[in-house]
């Protein structure tokens, strides 16, 4: 999913759930907003914090990308249908949708 596109969802009645699979120290740095923290070392062991989200659209970021990537793979395998990946992270959102976030 671009930026421009879960801007657009997080605007409807109806937004997705975001999930950030970066470190503390990077989410502390900048985040989206009510985005819910586990990072991608830590997702396989508490994967029952978001078990409850099985049926909702899930959008996960990280920096880039890449670390979400993987994340989005290991939730489509334990059944998570409407999950997707926030393409170039949260770099691409700080320079497209809020120029005013941090960028690190």
């Amino acid at each position: 999913m671009t930026p421009q596109e879960l801007a657009t969802k997080l605007r409807s009645a109806n937004p997705p759930r975001l999930f950030d699979v970066r470190q503390p120290e990077e989410h502390a740095l900048v985040a989206l907003p009510n985005s819910t923290l586990i990072p991608l070392g830590e997702l396989a062991e508490r994967m029952e914090e978001v078990e409850d989200w099985k049926d909702a659209e899930v959008v996960v970021y990280c920096h880039h990308g890449i670390r979400s990537a993987q994340a989005v793979a290991q939730l489509r395998a334990a059944g998570f249908a409407n999950v997707h990946n926030l393409i170039g992270g949260i770099d691409r959102w700080t320079d497209e949708i809020d120029p005013a976030l941090p960028r690190y």
